[in-house]
């Protein structure tokens, strides 16, 4: 396996507060698979199988909690939110905490495209990371690590209702197709003070794809992001 300096092992388990027994196991969470190509006759693996298996272990993880935490979510309710907080957006925040991408071996060329601040390259690294403490050390270690990382997100999600979170995954489908943002403009404030109601447009490229109403202005920007995503559905 390549090998990493020891001031990378050492800050990489000191983000992820986990030690490892097997540092092979980290070594092959961090290699890339244009690393793997560029080096295949010194690097034996790379962390897509990682990748696979950490996905299943976080999703497990997720939803234990979910069930274990909150006797009132609904089947459909967990569903929701297990999705929303294993979705490539919430991985890519997960792995940015842990400053992963200053870790991973890269290839020359995914290295020159910017490949360390790629959101599915961090974000598949990190299930490939929790893959790995997966079989260095078992599921209940594996949890404890993954449960310090995502407590405030799963309390938020639960809290907050952010399974619906259509701004989110409305930046992330425009942002994935266009490499651009949605815009939002508040068109309307109509009502005294305390009972304003707020109109806004979503416009993505200059184009209006929603619009919608609420009693603020951040209800009424995920009414405009749902209209906007059914409208994207349709075309």
């Amino acid at each position: 396996m390549p090998a990493l300096s020891s001031g990378n092992i050492q800050g990489i388990e000191s983000s992820l507060g986990y030690t490892f027994n097997n540092k092979s196991l980290l070594a092959v969470a961090l290699t890339h698979k244009s690393y793997h190509h560029e080096n295949i006759e010194a690097v034996k693996a790379h962390n897509e199988r990682l990748e696979f298996l950490g996905d299943s272990v976080l999703g497990l993880i997720i939803a234990e909690v979910l069930y274990l935490n909150k006797e009132s979510l609904t089947e459909a309710g967990m569903s929701k939110i297990k999705s929303y907080l294993v979705k490539e957006l919430v991985l890519f925040e997960m792995a940015s905490k842990l400053s992963l991408g200053d870790y991973l071996l890269l290839g020359k060329g995914e290295e020159s495209t910017g490949g360390r601040q790629k959101r599915s390259v961090l974000s598949n690294a990190f299930e490939a990371l929790v893959g790995a403490v997966f079989l260095d050390s078992g599921y209940m270690v594996v949890r404890e690590v993954v449960l310090r990382l995502f407590n405030e997100k799963v309390a938020s999600a639960i809290l907050k209702n952010e399974a619906s979170d259509f701004k989110s995954e409305l930046q992330e489908k425009v942002q994935s197709a266009l490499g651009t943002l949605p815009e939002y403009r508040i068109v309307k404030q109509e009502g005294e003070e305390h009972k304003k109601i707020f109109t806004t447009e979503v416009y993505i490229e200059g184009k209006l794809f929603g619009s919608g109403t609420g009693k603020s202005k951040k209800e009424s920007q995920m009414a405009a992001a749902k209209e906007a995503l059914i409208m994207l559905g349709n075309e």
